[in-house]
C-alpha cells in the first residue's frame, strides 16, 4: 500500500456509518451567488478496516465533480479523466484529497489532458476573498491538491485537521481555496464538512462519511472578480 494511503488509513479509520441527526440550519452558507452543496456522497460504500459496519475493505473509489450544473461523475476512465468534463476530483482515502483537474501535474487525475486547473490557498474567510491571484501568481503558488492539512504538504495548507486523540477530521474554519477551473475560469471554493448533514462537531467515530459538504463561486466572465455578498 502507499505510504500516504497506509497512514491516512490508519488515521481515518474510524469515520464510518450510523448518525444522522445534526442542528445545522441549510441556509447558512448561502448568499445568493454562491452555489452550495449539501451532504455529496463519496465512497460510501468503502472501508480502510475488515467488517467496518459490513463495509467493504478496499480502496476509495474516485469521483469528479463539475461546477457548472453540479455534476458528480464516477467515470474514471482515461477519456474522463483528461477531459474538461469536472473541475475537481475527490480521491484517496475517504475521497478527503481534492485536486484540480490540470493536465500539466503528474500527480493529477487528468494528467494528459487539457484541463489548467491550478489550485492555491488563501487564509481569509470566504466572504472575504473578494479577488484572485493573477494567473502567474497562481502558478507559482499552486499547491497541486489539498487534503489533511501539513500532509503531505509540508506548509499547513490543507482543508482539515485530523486529531490523533479523536480520530476525526475537522474542516478548516475562514480557509479559502482560489482555483483556476478545467477551462480557465477563477473561483473560490471553501470545503466545509466530510460528515452527513454537516454537524458543528462530531464526537461519534461511526458519524456517516464522507458526504461532503462545500461551496463555491465562479466568475463567468473571465475576470478574477470573486466578491460574493
Amino acid at each position: 500500500m502507499h505510504t500516504r494511503t497506509a497512514l491516512l488509513a490508519t488515521l481515518l479509520l474510524f469515520a464510518a456509518c450510523k448518525k444522522e441527526d445534526n442542528n445545522v440550519k441549510k441556509d447558512t452558507y448561502e448568499d445568493g451567488v454562491s452555489t452550495v452543496i449539501y451532504d455529496l456522497a463519496g465512497d460510501t460504500e468503502a472501508s480502510v478496516g475488515e467488517g467496518a459496519d459490513g463495509k467493504v475493505m478496499r480502496p476509495f473509489k474516485p469521483f469528479f465533480f463539475r461546477f457548472n450544473g453540479k455534476q458528480q461523475s464516477w467515470d474514471s476512465s482515461a477519456t474522463n479523466r483528461q477531459s474538461n468534463s469536472w473541475d475537481i476530483a475527490f480521491t484517496d482515502v475517504y475521497n478527503a484529497l481534492v485536486y484540480p483537474n490540470s493536465g500539466t501535474d503528474g500527480r493529477n487525475p487528468g494528467y494528459g489532458g487539457a484541463g489548467k486547473g491550478l489550485i492555491v490557498m488563501v487564509d481569509k474567510p470566504y466572504a472575504s476573498v473578494t479577488q484572485a491571484p493573477t494567473e502567474a501568481e497562481m502558478k507559482t503558488n499552486n499547491l497541486g491538491f489539498v487534503g489533511w492539512d501539513g500532509y503531505p504538504q509540508p506548509y499547513n495548507d490543507g482543508w482539515y485537521f485530523y486529531s490523533l486523540q479523536t480520530h476525526l477530521a475537522i474542516a478548516i474554519r475562514n480557509r479559502t481555496f482560489v482555483l483556476l477551473t478545467a477551462e480557465g475560469k477563477f473561483a473560490k471554493l471553501e470545503l466545509i464538512n466530510v460528515y452527513k448533514g454537516n454537524p458543528p462537531a462530531v464526537t461519534d467515530l461511526h458519524w456517516p462519511a464522507p458526504y461532503f459538504t462545500f461551496r463555491y463561486f465562479v466568475q463567468e466572465d473571465g475576470s478574477r472578480n470573486l466578491k460574493t455578498p
